[in-house]
């Protein structure tokens, strides 16, 4: 059955799923972490991966504890919306009439900024019923959830119409599937010409294997990282061809430091973040590709 984008999809059926997505809608499902909510809280727009660029140090210089930890909330909010609209700036030029599809959506956080630089309409994804719901909700908060709208679907299938969509991204979820069943699915949704944006961790082929860090990454959030040299041949199988590559690991690495140091925010992983960037096995890249 073929849903046309921003259908009700209320009664849609549950999305296919392997053992291992619902593992991972499991998780989504039951996650509750500050890191993500907090940061939220600021503005409404929640945002399920990490911050570029540089960071205002003088937060960590307040002496009162509470007002401390409101300004590095505050600090992390702004560097993950930075890297939001770092993103959100490559989809372009689009147009009010124009449809985006924001694939593993988590929250909603992008498909709103997206929505808010261009006007456009826009259809979220994730393979978590919690979150979907969530999304909905901020969006009608907004008095957007006519033209941005969330859905409980797969991401790999979603059974959207084929070349419904001027653009289309993934934010830090690619490392839940696999990329040649993801980029078929983009592939098949974007119009010719349109646009695909990824941003990503990948490990460094050129290090050798996965490193240590990699595989506890991996571990911590129940996941794959892919190799960085797979993003590239998949897309090319799949009619993607990159018109742009940034390498934003040491843009990244800031974010790292500073949320190390955010004792009501830390998980634990921040230190192998670090020790991956550093030792370069790991990269945070951004690909911009044209659908050909």
């Amino acid at each position: 059955m073929t849903i046309a984008p921003h259908a009700d999809t209320t009664t849609a059926p549950v999305p296919t799923q392997s053992t291992y997505q619902t593992r991972v809608a499991d998780y989504w499902n039951a996650e509750e972490n500050p890191v993500n909510l907090e940061l939220g809280k600021i503005d409404d727009l929640y945002h399920h991966h990490y911050g570029i660029g540089d960071v205002d140090w003088s937060v960590l210089d307040e002496s009162d504890s509470a007002l401390r930890r409101e300004l590095i909330t505050t600090e992390l909010h702004r560097l993950e919306h930075a890297q939001a609209e770092l993103l959100a700036g490559h989809l372009g030029p689009l147009s009010p009439a124009d449809r985006v599809f924001d694939a593993g959506c988590g929250r909603g956080g992008g498909s709103v900024v997206a929505h808010l630089r261009y006007g456009c309409h826009a259809d979220g994804v994730t393979i978590s019923a919690k979150q979907a719901a969530f999304a909905n909700e901020q969006a009608r908060k907004r008095g957007i959830d006519d033209r941005v709208r969330y859905h409980h679907r797969n991401m790999l299938d979603t059974g959207f119409a084929s070349g419904g969509y001027a653009a289309s991204w993934n934010n830090e979820s690619t490392m839940y599937v696999e990329l040649e069943l993801l980029f078929a699915e983009h592939a098949r949704l974007l119009r010719r010409g349109g646009r695909y944006v990824v941003v990503t961790g990948c490990y460094n082929d050129t290090y050798g294997r996965a490193s240590r860090e990699v595989s506890q990454i991996n571990a911590h959030y129940i996941c794959d990282i892919h190799p960085r040299s797979e993003y590239f041949r998949a897309m090319a199988r799949h009619r993607l061809v990159p018109v742009h590559v940034q390498d934003l690991t040491a843009d990244a690495i800031p974010y790292w430091e500073l949320r190390r140091q955010a004792d009501h925010l830390v998980t634990g992983i921040e230190d192998t973040f670090l020790t991956a960037y550093k030792n370069g096995s790991f990269q945070y890249l951004l690909i911009a590709a044209d659908r050909v």
